[in-house]
């Protein structure tokens, strides 16, 4: 059984490699975009099973980047799940309101985002 594919959108380094790590013990494979632009053109590019994508990056932000790939016929599918350190209600709504499937809160909670993935993928391979 192949495993399941992510593509993850973040331009921190610490925390693309928290994550990459986390989603890999658990038995997904992890690809890497360090902005919002990379991540668009990768995600029509691999079609991955799922894409954490970070919302406050250089030359595209999050929100730009989720808006390119629900206009993309041949993105618009995908499941998003949004990485941000906004944590007011108003921007939960305004992030929900960008057609993510869901958000994580930064500091990541590592034992919520594998649960949180595994909701919309099925466990890792």
């Amino acid at each position: 059984m192949k495993k399941k594919l992510i593509l993850l959108v973040e331009d921190n380094e610490l925390n693309r490699t928290l994550i990459r790590d986390l989603c890999t013990y658990y038995g997904y494979r992890v690809i890497e975009a360090t902005n919002g632009a990379d991540g668009v053109r990768m995600a029509a590019e691999i079609n991955p099973d799922l894409i954490l994508m970070d919302i406050q990056m250089p030359l595209m932000s999050g929100y730009s980047a989720i808006q390119k790939l629900k206009e993309n016929p041949k993105t618009k599918h995908l499941i998003v799940i949004a990485v941000t350190s906004f944590a007011m209600v108003s921007d939960k709504t305004k992030i929900l309101a960008a057609g993510v499937d869901d958000f994580i809160t930064k500091p990541i909670d590592t034992r919520l985002l594998p649960k949180m993935i595994e909701r919309y993928i099925g466990p890792g391979g």
